[in-house]
């Protein structure tokens, strides 16, 4: 949508001005990726705001989740750059195995690694992956991305408004300490 449509943020039109006109002078920042083929078609592939710093690469937490999608006892996925001292960011996934699968999580969870370093790379030094009932949501289905990663950060979160169910944030906090998150 055209910056008319958005003209500020509430209570904050300096923000507003940061976030969405400084980037680009003369433009609005969507925070979507693509490109633009020969013949004038826009193709948005992603988001800007899914790309994390792993050691120096940027690479696309959404690359990692199709990866990890493309697995047969998957049936949802989320991948989340946590903070690292050494490499600036590391991703970490969460998996939510489909219905009836009876197989060992342990050895699906190698298997997740194992598809990640042979599509994306070692660069994207994908090497954690939990196995979890489920993942935190809105009401309308999106995945609180920021709010795992704020706290495997241990970073201070507020609770979403428009979460689906706030225990689930506990459960997520729990798996992340069996993780080792927050470092510390």
């Amino acid at each position: 949508m055209p910056p008319g449509c958005l003209p500020t943020l509430w209570n904050n039109d300096q923000r507003y001005v940061d976030s969405y006109l400084s980037e680009y002078p003369g433009y609005y920042l969507t925070a979507d990726a693509g490109f633009k083929d020969e013949d004038g078609y826009l193709f948005i592939m992603s988001r800007t705001d899914d790309i994390i710093n792993v050691a120096g690469h940027r690479l696309s937490t959404g690359g990692m989740e199709e990866v990890l999608s493309g697995h047969p006892d998957v049936a949802e996925c989320a991948v989340v750059g946590v903070s690292d001292e050494l490499k600036g960011e590391i991703p970490v996934g969460f998996v939510v195995l489909k219905a009836g699968v009876l197989r060992d999580p342990d050895i699906i969870v190698q298997e997740l690694i194992q598809r990640v370093r042979e599509q994306i790379g070692p660069v994207a030094s994908f090497k954690v992956v939990a196995v979890v009932d489920r993942l935190p949501k809105t009401r309308s289905g999106k995945i609180l991305r920021g709010t795992i990663k704020k706290i495997a950060d241990g970073n201070e979160y507020r609770m979403p408004a428009t979460i689906d169910d706030p225990l689930i944030l506990g459960e997520i906090s729990d798996t992340l300490a069996k993780l080792g998150y927050p470092k510390g």
